[in-house]
């Protein structure tokens, strides 16, 4: 059997698929990055539908993104995405998503929306971490795996990934690992100024990279391990800005029945605490 050769989204593509395409005042076409498998993203779609959703609640900025995926899609064809108004009111607003592909439903939606409020604002300290530039690249503290698995673990990616603790495939070496990862990232380029956009590519990357905590107990890696997303939770603390870096706190405290629970909270550069998420990840029998 052939050894498949992975190959990530560039950041262009990324982008130009969460931009999705407005077909009236409730309906958007969302264009799918294909693959070997064929399979969608949970995270690329989730980006799309709270991209779609703040395009109908204008003057007022995301602060919650809550999914539920119902099924698999096909990545070589578009999903169609359909955003009802649930509540509007004077701070804040509701959206209901539902995202459809030859009549199935793949996933269903809440999003919520808050228009600009002063009121205190506390948060929890960003965790003591080294500067991101003196942190190793991903590629960089991989390259001894450059040749496995297809070049998977070395292979260019829409985002410049720097783990401070050990990445999955390190630990899966380690005799005793932690279900727990801190990482810097950014993207590999600039991206337009659209706060929505950046909200879109930070629920992106929750998706693909979240689960990498459910998986070390499992000396899982994701190369390798069926894992689909059961569902998948966003909380938008402060505006995200993709122009510096992010660290990603994640960690995950629970798996049974299998099935994984990940948490990540995110922070700037600055301190300031972003972004909390969760999703739970089914894993199947094994």
């Amino acid at each position: 059997m052939p050894q498949v050769t992975y190959r990530s989204p560039t950041l262009s593509d990324l982008v130009s698929t969460l931009l999705v395409d407005q077909t009236d005042d409730h309906h958007f076409v969302a264009t799918q990055l294909d693959n070997p498998g064929h399979h969608i993203a949970g995270g690329h779609l989730a980006g799309q539908v709270l991209v779609a959703a703040s395009r109908t609640a204008p003057g007022r900025s995301a602060h919650s993104l809550h999914v539920y995926y119902l099924r698999a899609g096909d990545a070589r064809y578009p999903v169609e995405v359909q955003v009802d108004a649930a509540r509007d009111g004077g701070t804040l607003a509701t959206r209901r998503i539902t995202a459809r592909q030859n009549g199935e439903i793949l996933l269903e939606a809440l999003a919520s929306f808050s228009a600009p409020v002063d009121a205190l604002d506390y948060q929890a300290t960003i965790p003591d971490v080294p500067e991101p530039l003196s942190v190793p690249t991903m590629a960089e503290q991989l390259a001894d795996y450059a040749e496995e698995s297809g070049g998977f673990w070395v292979r260019d990616q829409p985002f410049e990934l720097r783990y401070i603790d050990p990445h999955p495939r390190l630990a899966k070496d380690s005799s005793d690992p932690a279900p727990h990862l801190r990482m810097w990232w950014r993207p590999t380029d600039t991206i337009p100024d659209d706060p929505a956009l950046h909200a879109g590519l930070l629920a992106y990357l929750t998706g693909t990279t979240m689960l990498e905590a459910a998986m070390i107990p499992r000396g899982a890696l994701p190369a390798h391990t069926f894992s689909a997303l059961i569902d998948h939770a966003l909380w938008f603390h402060r505006p995200v800005d993709l122009s510096d870096w992010v660290l990603s706190d994640q960690t995950s405290p629970s798996g049974i029945g299998g099935r994984g629970l990940a948490s990540g909270t995110m922070y700037n550069r600055a301190g300031q605490l972003v972004c909390v998420a969760t999703q739970e990840l089914y894993f199947g029998r094994g």
